[in-house]
């Protein structure tokens, strides 16, 4: 099945599209956020539908020059399972936060080291500027205005390196 008929459709909000990409991708999605959410069955359905939502509501910043459509999915299925871990993390914390004397439980330890590990991993083919501005950027959060001025460079630099690192 050709990709552009897919896109073509979603981009035209059809839900032929969205049947389609549920049709061929569906396993694709399953596997890659039953990988990073192993353990977190609850939040798995939950997680591949808010891929799905996602691929329907940005599917006009999909661009077929610099990426496949395949790896673009694949890329939010990733970092949707990664968002929903660091959810359950801090639901974690924020219950064992509210109890008085309870130790962190291994789950919780284990888990928070399995996240710690994968984004080390995807991140060590980066140098340390970009590794450090992939993780103020998209795991601290901060704004790209931010990080720029106390950076002395321009927004459209860092948008530059963040497209680059993801590309690699």
């Amino acid at each position: 099945m050709d990709d552009r008929i897919i896109v073509k459709q979603i981009t035209r909000k059809k839900d032929i599209g969205l049947e389609m990409l549920i049709d061929h991708y569906a396993g694709l999605i399953t596997a890659i956020v039953r990988k990073h959410l192993s353990g977190l069955n609850m939040y798995e359905e939950e997680c591949i539908n808010d891929v799905l939502l996602s691929v329907w509501n940005n599917i006009e910043s999909f661009d077929q020059k610099q990426n496949s459509f395949k790896n673009w999915i694949g890329a939010i299925a990733k970092y949707k399972a990664i968002d929903y871990k660091r959810k359950y993390m801090k639901e974690r914390k924020n219950i064992s936060l509210s109890q008085v004397d309870p130790p962190a439980s291994a789950d919780s330890l284990l888990l928070q080291h399995e996240l710690q590990e994968e984004i080390e991993e995807l991140l060590s083919h980066l140098n340390e500027k970009d590794r450090h501005l992939f993780k103020q950027y998209y795991l601290e959060d901060v704004r790209l205005e931010k990080i720029a001025s106390h950076t002395q460079t321009t927004k459209d630099n860092l948008y530059n390196r963040l497209s680059r690192g993801r590309k690699n």
